[in-house]
């Protein structure tokens, strides 16, 4: 259900950046201000995060998802009524706020739905909605587009949305209310969890105390290393998230069919590569390896490769250049696989997960506000060569890897000792 719904979040998003190419002449948008535009959803949305999480872990993850998603259901559609840039900006922060709650509540699902060795595979699975989202979205989008133009995407985007909302709320349940979870499952689930409060119990560390204070957790590195991290990571995923369609349009000359077509391809081949980082950690813990080996493994490595985007720019042809994107794409969600599991792994108690969870998406949707402008400004100075805006990408991806590998230190709950 999480992935579906991650899946219909992607869907609200990323339409616009499907619709730009089309929105621009009407609208008279330079590369800057479609920039402006792409960036003003993420402002919002990473400055949320912190209460988003917050919220979370006070009341919980049901109702507050399955009311976000009608809230953000509802401004997409408003985006098709929109006649004028500042009404744009502003129903595009908007939706930034509507969907906050969204990745916390994921984060704090998993984490009471599925056991420590197992979280890394089920986050990397409802993590990879956002790539089923972004693939699905392209030829429904483009075909809604072709069908009853740029306004009528934003409507059908929000009416799917709306749905989903009313059905998360009809169906989702935590495990101890699910009336269908039978005993064994439910002690299966919380396996993990009773071992560690025994343990806690008898150390005086991980729940055996109460929630810290919010504040509190940016006294650690492993808190700081995570929000720094996660930027890098998703300063360069977010150009396939905003700019990616408009790449291809622009620079390589897609006409909508081709948009359509072949502009899901990195997307789709991302979705297994973040399953097979999800299942390579389930592995390596199941075979005596610690969570942080298991978690840094994807992060370093999967960034180190996602720097290829640097080549793109300069590929020979639209075939080599869609090739090296998959590429760096699927290395981004390989390294990506780690990240939703990561607040479960470091939360000092169980009722600071959500909130470290909105902590690391401050710095994700910080990025995904500084990318689209640094590249429309890159796109605006360079007579819109992509050559500079993916160079720069390849050097933050590379800073991502060092940031996991160095500065984050070790992987485990805050206080524990060293």
């Amino acid at each position: 259900m999480v992935f579906a719904g991650t899946a219909v979040n992607y869907l609200d998003r990323a339409n616009l950046s499907i619709a730009l190419p089309y929105m621009k002449d009407d609208l008279h948008l330079s590369g800057t201000v479609s920039g402006l535009l792409l960036g003003a959803f993420s402002l919002t949305y990473a400055l949320m995060q912190f209460p988003a999480g917050w919220l979370v872990d006070r009341l919980g993850p049901r109702r507050l998802y399955g009311y976000a998603l009608i809230a953000w259901s509802v401004v997409t559609m408003l985006v098709g009524a929109a006649t004028g840039l500042l009404v744009l900006v502003l129903l595009r922060m908007l939706l930034g706020v509507a969907e906050s709650p969204a990745y916390p509540s994921s984060a704090k699902i998993v984490s009471r739905w599925f056991p420590l060795r197992e979280r890394a595979t089920a986050a990397s699975v409802f993590d990879s909605g956002a790539r089923m989202g972004s693939a699905v979205s392209l030829p429904l989008i483009t075909g809604v587009i072709a069908w009853l133009g740029w306004r009528g995407a934003f409507v059908a985007a929000g009416l799917v949305g709306l749905a989903f909302g009313v059905f998360w709320l009809r169906f989702y349940r935590d495990p101890e209310d699910h009336p269908r979870l039978s005993a064994e499952e439910l002690a299966y689930i919380q396996a993990d969890s009773k071992a560690e409060t025994a343990t806690a119990a008898e150390t005086g560390t991980r729940g055996a105390r109460e929630p810290l204070p919010w504040i509190a957790l940016f006294r650690h590195r492993a808190t700081w290393g995570m929000m720094l991290g996660f930027f890098c990571l998703s300063f360069v995923l977010y150009f396939f998230i905003t700019w990616f369609p408009s790449y291809l349009v622009d620079a390589r000359g897609f006409d909508l069919l081709k948009l359509g077509f072949f502009g899901m391809i990195p997307a789709l081949c991302a979705m297994p590569a973040e399953w097979l980082g999800g299942l390579l950690q389930g592995r390596l813990i199941a075979r005596g390896r610690s969570v942080n080996f298991a978690r840094k493994v994807p992060l370093v490595s999967g960034l180190v490769l996602a720097s290829v985007i640097v080549f793109a720019g300069s590929a020979p042809n639209a075939a080599t250049a869609l090739i090296l994107l998959t590429v760096s794409y699927s290395a981004l969600t390989f390294a990506a696989s780690s990240l939703w599991a990561m607040p479960s792994d470091i939360a000092p108690t169980p009722g600071n997960v959500a909130s470290l969870a909105g902590i690391q998406g401050f710095g994700s949707n910080f990025a995904g506000f500084l990318s689209p402008i640094v590249v429309g400004s890159l796109l605006d100075a360079g007579n819109g060569s992509y050559g500079v805006p993916l160079t720069v990408a390849g050097g933050v991806s590379i800073a991502g890897a060092l940031v996991y590998g160095l500065v984050i230190g070790r992987i485990e709950p805050l206080g524990s000792a060293r």
